[in-house]
């Protein structure tokens, strides 16, 4: 009877119960109502009451200059190479490790990629590195802000000015986080979110560029519209509308406007829930995470901290596999991230053989935890137990 009460109670079975994703899509329960007010108001295309109540809210919440809604991020990356004026021949710096998005508006439009490498206290760009990469030819620094931690712009606007470079920031993890009190996305000349279903606000598929030069913003709703001055028609500024430029249909829907501000209604109260479970799985692994000698995330003292995720740093890519293996075992999702984009298949050959060794570490060994609002206190002390177990096992 002891050795069945005790595979009764074996917490091994028990934490089989339910599986436990990487992320789960939050609803705050007014979406539906939204899309109904706009399906009822006869204006389903882009650019109707939705979209304007969701570029007004950045523009007032975080006194951005202008602000145009997007499908994506990378349609608003798009957006941000064609106002640059990318050309073939250009050079633009990106940090390796991140998404093919932050680099391929650029390249779309005949630029060459140069890789920078990522700090080795944080995956973001090693701002110190960015100098001796810039060439005549350099025409823009394209920044991302990794899990929402800022990069330390001064030193990026300062390099920028020196050198008469551009700045876009690639804030597509960062909505609602900070540098020095100024908001992610309105320091560069240019800024980008993403409202994927896997960001901290959502839309399921979304973005918003951010323009702060004014000398961008006239041309920047003409490409949104399709390379037209439809806008400025609708505002009774012109008598007639046509093509006056290149762009293309960068606008959502009124739906996923909708959708999107429900969910931008419900900012503080989301933020407010990831950064307490942020904080508890920071609290609990910091101790073991010192004695295994894992890395966790850092916040710089310039920076806040928007909880869009929590990661670990392993010593090695065998470590990390084994232990994702472990976790899935026991119904819990933990995954990897970027692959280094110099290393990539697509664009090895084109990279000026460089070692961006902190990238590859990244690339390696980085593991994402689960984070999102409906993770419950049981179920992230269920991660954190069973990360430490398994991880102890692999260990010895």
């Amino acid at each position: 009877m002891s050795i069945s009460r005790k595979v009764l109670y074996n917490p091994n079975l028990k934490a089989m119960e339910h599986k436990i994703p990487f992320n789960k899509p939050f609803l705050t329960g007014k979406e539906e109502h939204n899309i109904g007010l706009a399906m009822k108001s006869g204006h389903l295309s882009g650019n109707g009451s939705f979209t304007q109540k969701c570029q007004n809210y950045f523009e007032s919440q975080y006194r951005f200059r202008k602000c145009l809604l997007t499908s994506s991020c990378t349609d608003a990356l798009e957006i941000a190479a064609i106002l640059l004026d990318i050309q073939a021949g250009d050079e633009v710096i990106v940090p390796s490790y991140t998404f093919v998005s932050t680099a391929n508006p650029f390249l779309l439009r005949g630029a060459k990629i140069v890789f920078a490498d990522s700090r080795a206290d944080h995956p973001g760009i090693d701002e110190l590195s960015i100098e001796a990469l810039i060439t005549p030819k350099t025409k823009a620094i394209v920044v991302v802000h990794y899990a929402g931690v800022a990069c330390d712009m001064d030193t990026i606007m300062e390099l920028a000015n020196r050198y008469g470079l551009w700045v876009v920031e690639d804030a597509a993890q960062a909505i609602d986080a900070y540098y020095k009190g100024r908001p992610l996305g309105g320091i560069g000349h240019l800024g980008a979110f993403s409202f994927h279903e896997t960001k901290n606000i959502i839309c399921g598929e979304g973005g918003l560029l951010v323009i702060n030069d004014e000398r961008f913003i006239k041309r920047a709703e003409i490409i949104w519209e399709k390379g037209t001055n439809r806008s400025a028609f609708f505002r009774g500024e012109v008598d007639k509308y046509g093509w006056v430029d290149i762009g293309s249909s960068f606008l959502p829907s009124e739906l996923i406007a909708a959708f999107l501000y429900a969910q931008l209604e419900n900012l503080s109260f989301i933020q407010k829930r990831r950064t307490e479970i942020w904080e508890r799985y920071y609290e609990n692994l910091k101790g073991f995470a010192m004695e295994q000698n894992i890395m966790l995330p850092y916040v710089p003292e310039y920076a806040t901290n928007n909880s869009h995720m929590f990661y670990l740093v392993l010593k090695n890519v065998q470590e990390r596999t084994t232990l994702i293996q472990q976790l899935k075992e026991k119904n819990i999702h933990a995954v990897f991230h970027y692959l280094s984009l110099h290393k990539s298949s697509f664009y090895k050959g084109k990279h000026d053989q460089r070692e961006l060794p902190n990238s590859d570490s990244y690339t390696d060994c980085l593991l994402r935890l689960p984070l999102f609002f409906e993770l419950t206190e049981q179920d992230q002390n269920r991660v954190v137990e069973t990360l430490k177990n398994s991880l102890s096992i692999v260990k010895n």
